[in-house]
């Protein structure tokens, strides 16, 4: 296993009581997992940067990148990913499906019922940890 972390950002897009989730596609890691979608931070690249140019080239929108959840590290077995994420909005366009197979509008405490991708979880437990 890779010692040296891969830094990830995600976002949790929401829409009046309503968190947005990504399905990832067949034939990628994770495949058939629901997602907080992001990306790993490129080079001389801030979270909320990263996160702008993902969700434009994952689904052709531009989303303005607001308040701060978490930061922590989670340990796959073939990698270790340090996931920094933040609330997001939608600014404009329209949601394309670029590089997952599905999406969905949900409430925060729906999450618990979809097969997240295991880094994800910890961001819901932040989440229902705010509305308790």
């Amino acid at each position: 296993m890779s010692t040296k972390p891969l830094f990830v950002a995600a976002a949790v897009l929401q829409k009046n009581e309503l968190v947005f989730i990504a399905q990832r596609k067949e034939g990628k890691h994770l495949a058939g997992y629901w997602e907080f979608p992001g990306g790993k931070i490129e080079l001389d690249e801030s979270p909320q940067t990263c996160l702008v140019r993902e969700f434009q080239e994952e689904f052709s929108i531009e989303i303005s990148v607001g308040e701060f959840i978490a930061d922590y590290l989670f340990h796959y077995q073939e990698k270790t990913v340090r996931l920094i994420s933040y609330f997001a909005s939608h600014v404009s366009g329209n949601i394309l499906l670029n590089d997952h197979q599905d999406f969905k509008w949900v409430t925060v405490s729906e999450l618990k019922s979809f097969k997240l991708a295991p880094a994800d979880v910890e961001i819901v437990d932040h989440l229902l940890a705010r509305e308790s």
